[in-house]
């Protein structure tokens, strides 16, 4: 790979352009988003009320689109918030929408108001994810069912996909893990179909290297059910108990922002009375969730 330091010492100035000229330009990547999702330039023209010969033109760099047409294109193509600003950076124009920390002043009442979400729903577990669900939020039942768990699986940040995945995660523990992980695959190749996001694509790669994970693809996925659930619980061993448990995604319904637009809520509920008991602490556990 050339460096800065390979141009010093062979005597050449690094060009400023080099990384500019190198990066793909926003035709080359609204056609890679068109493609993604399956669109003709016909469909995608006709919907945005441009002729297909402009379109052409974009896609291939001979015309210059303004700022609306890209933002009119990423729309109909449901490109993400943080994938619209690169779209915008590529055709020369400013990024149109912030990305705020959770903990910027600015967010106080938004992280308030997630947290007031995951305290209410204690004593059953509740996380605030982001998109490549790392866990930036949590109440107290969830830190529950990580106990145990050792620390180089939780780090270097608490991602659901590893821990639940990982075999010295909550992997060893899961029930019904051939689901249950199935269900969470299935999770994140579509995260990875919407956002085009590499990091995601690594994770992918990493959690698909776990020996039970691998052994997925060389099994039948199907379960023989004796009464089917209606959906895919979360089935945990805890001392001589099974916790099932069923869980609901919520998101913010009109994000202007890339944290917001990214972050969602999973909440955990109990699947059938006896794991209602034991996390209102009602029934005893022989060991600690």
């Amino acid at each position: 790979m050339t460096t800065i330091t390979s141009y010093v010492m062979d005597g050449r100035r690094p060009s400023p352009y080099g990384d500019a000229m190198a990066k793909p330009g926003v035709g080359e990547l609204l056609r890679d988003w068109r493609a993604r999702r399956h669109r003709s330039q016909m469909d995608v023209a006709l919907a945005v009320s441009v002729s297909t010969r402009h379109l052409s033109f974009v896609e291939t760099g001979r015309s210059r689109p303004s700022p609306e047409l890209v933002l009119a294109i990423a729309m109909e193509l449901d490109v993400p918030l943080r994938e619209r600003n690169t779209l915008l950076l590529a055709a020369g124009y400013a990024p149109r929408y912030t990305e705020t920390s959770l903990d910027d002043p600015a967010m106080s009442r938004m992280r308030a108001s997630i947290q007031r979400m995951l305290d209410a729903h204690d004593p059953y577990p509740g996380v605030a994810i982001d998109r490549a669900w790392n866990v930036v939020l949590n109440n107290a039942a969830a830190v529950l069912l990580l106990e145990g768990i050792p620390e180089h699986v939780l780090a270097p940040s608490l991602n659901v996909y590893r821990v639940c995945l990982h075999p010295e995660g909550l992997a060893a523990r899961t029930v019904n893990f051939d689901d249950w992980a199935t269900y969470l695959l299935g999770q994140l190749e579509r995260s990875i179909i919407v956002t085009g996001d590499t990091s995601l694509v690594e994770l992918a790669a990493e959690v698909r290297s776990y020996p039970d994970v691998a052994r997925l693809a060389d099994s039948p996925r199907a379960r023989e059910w004796d009464d089917p659930p209606l959906l895919i619980p979360f089935e945990m061993a805890a001392g001589d108990q099974v916790l099932s448990m069923f869980t609901t995604l919520t998101m913010f319904g009109t994000p202007r922002d890339v944290t917001l637009e990214e972050i969602a809520i999973e909440l955990f509920f109990p699947g059938d009375d006896r794991t209602e008991a034991i996390l209102r602490g009602e029934r005893p556990v022989a060991a600690s969730v």
